[in-house]
């Protein structure tokens, strides 16, 4: 098993990755073209972030996208983790956790001092799993705005 920065060659596994995360989610839905649009620009532009895929035998079994910005309260790199997944048939080894500490290491790497991500409310089960691996529950709560 490796973990690697994706490639474009990666796109067709990462929107089959990302389908089966948007039909778990109640705020997102699967859409193929506005997914390999956004996988196209982060891949080819590594200042944006990274997505890092678990490999094995050629085949992306698990991928993890960090966005990288700069936070004024600590006047350094941050990142936003999103789009943690790992295929239903890989689930419960381990994977999970591999990929997000490559994850926090590689973001560590990048300079950044904090990691946010967002999970369901009604997600348990994930909110269980990045407490475990260190992530607190923030007071700071996600307003959006749909600019259309």
């Amino acid at each position: 098993m490796s973990i690697v920065p994706a490639t474009v060659e990666d796109i067709p596994a990462l929107c089959r990755l990302l389908s089966l995360l948007f039909t778990q989610e109640a705020e997102f839905a699967p859409d193929p073209v506005a997914q390999v649009r956004g996988l196209t620009r982060i891949i080819t532009a590594p200042e944006i972030g990274e997505i890092l895929v678990a490999r094995e035998n050629g085949e992306v079994l698990g991928m993890v996208n960090l966005l990288y910005t700069v936070s004024t309260a600590l006047g350094a790199p941050v990142a936003l983790l999103e789009d943690m997944v790992v295929a239903s048939e890989a689930r419960g080894g381990g994977l999970g956790s591999r990929l997000l500490e490559h994850a926090i290491a590689t973001a560590r790497i990048h300079g950044c001092r904090r990691i946010t991500l967002l999970t369901d409310v009604e997600n348990h089960s994930a909110r269980r799993f990045y407490e475990r691996q260190g992530f607190i529950v923030s007071p700071m709560r996600p307003l959006r705005l749909a600019l259309d």
